[in-house]
């Protein structure tokens, strides 16, 4: 489809500052040219008539209900005139091209194209196996197969029993034998008990064989059967791999040099890792790859989520994104090499001007507040945290000195300690729930109920870390209670007492479906962005190591 997908916005923009530079997309506030390019798609998304997708927002709408991810770039075309690109993630309303929206970088759905004749050959191979397999005489040798195993087993069980019961007897009668015979008499006896042992050994020994003999010639019978269907096993494993690599060779990435790397060379070569299922479907790398296919540049990018959450990722209605990381990062290196892009926040100290304020401290322990945006230990590119200033303080200290930590975005209570054995004895403490931990946040909405538990098990999203999923099959045991103090302004301030410790346990049992349902205010991940996260460790109970004295140490929320 050849489709001129430039849109030109529908009201005015002479009062908008186009940006100086483009936003880095992985941690970005929206630009005001995106905000309105996305409410245009917005509204268009709601009165168009082209095509049916079930968004899960209209009530018995027909289809599976699933939400999408759309882009929006705002772009400036050759004559200077300012518009946008629109675009969806993987595919919307079962296909890869819709009108006014930028096409695929690679359409992997094109009918005479290589993937629908390579689906068409693995298809036929996969009939093949399947026609094999249900044959009537592999059928019924499998099912001869599964009889004979348990005829044998009983029948091996029985003989095995009756050699037992033999042995028992014999023992018993050489015992009364040596009190009642004489000794030609004995041994005579024993000579009979000696022949009767050997011929109850081979008769177990000549079942098993027997029995091990049948099975095998069953089982060579379907082997022989079997054979065809696994040299078709390999050769539909060996054309899927070349298939999925000629994909990864076909997807072919564009940056404003008009240089070009496919996903091979971006994961596989670069990164000596496998592209991820989906890589290059995002919104983000389809808006550039047709702006710098059509000489269109790129001024400010933006993604938002339209329509019912996933079941594990948290994502909100009309909310915005950050690109992910798994899937686009590696991609977007490529593509945005060389603009003039906004600075990597991530690769600027946050804790820079910050001090951590002493709450309690003797030879043993340290209880500090930390301040919110304040690293709990080095991460990858800053070093600047809490244990980096503790280290500097007392530097005679030893071991681990942080007992648990906060996530950055997190304000509130930290324990420290001073000595090896006090860390050990504090770490026990957590591992024994001895440590009760109390925080205070601001949700953004009403919570009706009063007080409740939240139980939904968590794990890390692979392709999107740091943020973590809900997921009940592999995820682990993440529980909180919680009680709500105010309800004010559409705002609910509440009371977490968070009994495990899974990382953004409180911001996803916070801002999950199953869960409140209401991020926390400021949560950048999970929610809408603000000044701070308005979350606060204001309480800590724990036994001093030492003393074995009670302590409850408090610092009230700023917020």
């Amino acid at each position: 489809m050849n489709q001129n997908c430039f849109t030109h916005f529908k009201e005015s923009i002479d009062s908008f500052k186009l940006p100086v530079k483009f936003n880095f997309p992985f941690y970005y506030t929206p630009d005001p040219l995106c905000v309105l390019a996305a409410k245009e798609l917005q509204e268009s998304l709601t009165i168009q008539t082209l095509w049916k997708h079930n968004f899960g927002l209209i009530e018995d709408q027909e289809g599976l209900a699933i939400g999408k991810m759309f882009g929006v770039l705002v772009v400036q075309n050759r004559e200077g005139v300012i518009g946008y690109l629109s675009a969806f993630s993987g595919k919307l309303a079962g296909v890869n091209h819709l009108p006014n929206f930028v096409p695929p970088v690679f359409d992997i759905l094109e009918e005479t194209g290589f993937f629908r004749q390579g689906e068409i050959i693995i298809s036929e191979i996969n009939s093949r196996i399947e026609a094999l397999e249900n044959r009537v005489e592999l059928i019924d040798l499998k099912k001869l197969l599964t009889e004979e195993k348990a005829k044998s087993a009983i029948e091996l069980n029985e003989i095995k029993q009756k050699a037992r019961n033999g042995k028992e007897g014999r023992k018993e009668l050489r015992q009364s034998a040596k009190v009642s015979l004489n000794e030609s008499e004995l041994a005579l006896l024993l000579i009979e008990l000696g022949k009767e042992s050997v011929q109850q050994h081979y008769a177990v020994k000549d079942c098993t064989n027997f029995w091990k003999d049948k099975l095998a010639n069953i089982s060579a019978e379907i082997e022989f059967f079997e054979k065809e269907i696994n040299l078709l096993k390999e050769e539909r494993k060996q054309k899927s791999s070349a298939l999925q690599n000629q994909i990864f060779e076909h997807y072919n990435f564009l940056n404003q040099q008009k240089a070009t790397k496919n996903l091979t060379d971006i994961f596989q070569r670069n990164l000596e890792i496998k592209p991820p299922a989906g890589a290059g479907e995002c919104a983000a790398p389809k808006l550039l790859q047709y702006a710098f296919l059509h000489d269109l540049k790129p001024l400010s990018i933006a993604e938002f989520w339209w329509g019912q959450s996933p079941d594990s990722e948290i994502r909100k209605h009309g909310n915005f994104y950050p690109a992910c990381r798994g899937k686009c990062e590696p991609i977007l290196a490529h593509m945005l090499q060389g603009m003039n892009m906004d600075e990597n926040p991530m690769l600027t100290n946050p804790a820079f001007g910050k001090e951590l304020e002493t709450i309690f401290e003797d030879e043993y322990i340290v209880v500090i507040n930390k301040p919110a945006e304040f690293l709990s230990v080095p991460g990858k590119n800053i070093q600047d945290s809490v244990y980096d200033r503790m280290k500097l303080k007392y530097p005679e200290a030893k071991g681990p000195l942080i007992v648990h930590r906060l996530d950055m975005s997190t304000s509130g209570l930290m324990l420290i300690s001073k000595t090896k054995e006090v860390h050990k004895t504090l770490q026990r403490q957590f591992l024994n729930r001895v440590v009760k931990k109390q925080y205070v946040a601001l949700l953004d909405g009403i919570i009706e109920e009063e007080e409740g538990v939240i139980e939904l098990p968590l794990r890390v999203d692979l392709e999107n870390r740091p943020q973590q999923l809900v997921c009940f099959e592999h995820g682990k045991r993440a529980y909180t209670k919680w009680k709500v103090l105010k309800r004010l302004n559409g705002q609910t301030r509440i009371q977490f007492f968070p009994i495990t410790g899974r990382t953004h346990q409180l911001r996803v049992h916070s801002a999950h479906s199953l869960g409140l349902n209401c991020a926390i205010v400021g949560d950048d991940l999970y929610g809408v962005k603000a000044n701070r996260l308005y979350l606060h460790a204001e309480a800590i109970e724990f036994l001093h190591p030492i003393t074995k004295e009670k302590m409850v140490v408090r610092v009230e929320a700023e917020f």
